[in-house]
């Protein structure tokens, strides 16, 4: 069985946080396809946020050098449950608390895995494509701040 393992970290220049605590999301592949990913949050503004997997695991710049979702099928933006998404549409998450995602498009093997990707918290709730602003088709007009990311590394 493959894992993979990201801890979050929050950029120091983002602001907003209440003693943000670092995030462990732990992933593992099912035997039918899908990865669930679990993990504990705390510290956030209450509400949703928009929580994605990025096109690149690369930190230099905090949590903007992670680029664009990932999107290996060219698709728009959607719910988690659309059939057309990008692959790294995984919803929103709340402030505080627990979750668990179980999702078929963030493989931890082959040529779309997630390994070596980004996880990113955004500062805004994702609109899951539906909102009808002109980001909502890309972005999910969660906003710019990114508040957390870290990369999926792979785990024996």
């Amino acid at each position: 069985m493959v894992k993979a393992v990201a801890v979050l970290g929050s950029s120091e220049s983002v602001k907003g946080t209440h003693g943000f605590r670092i995030v462990l999301i732990c992933c593992s592949a099912l035997s039918h396809g899908a990865t669930t990913a679990t993990g504990t949050i705390s510290g956030l503004q209450p509400g949703l946020h928009g929580f994605h997997v990025h096109a690149l695991g690369d930190s230099t710049n905090g949590c903007m050098s992670t680029e664009p979702h990932f999107n290996p099928a060219g698709k728009e933006h959607g719910a988690p449950d659309d059939a057309d998404r990008h692959a790294g549409d995984l919803g929103n998450i709340a402030g505080t608390g627990t979750f668990s995602i179980t999702d078929s498009q963030i493989p931890l093997s082959g040529p779309n895995s997630i390994i070596g990707r980004a996880v990113v918290v955004h500062a805004d709730p994702d609109d899951l494509g539906k909102g009808g602003h002109e980001l909502s088709k890309t972005t999910g007009n969660a906003g710019g701040r990114r508040i957390a990311c870290g990369e999926f590394d792979k785990q024996t």
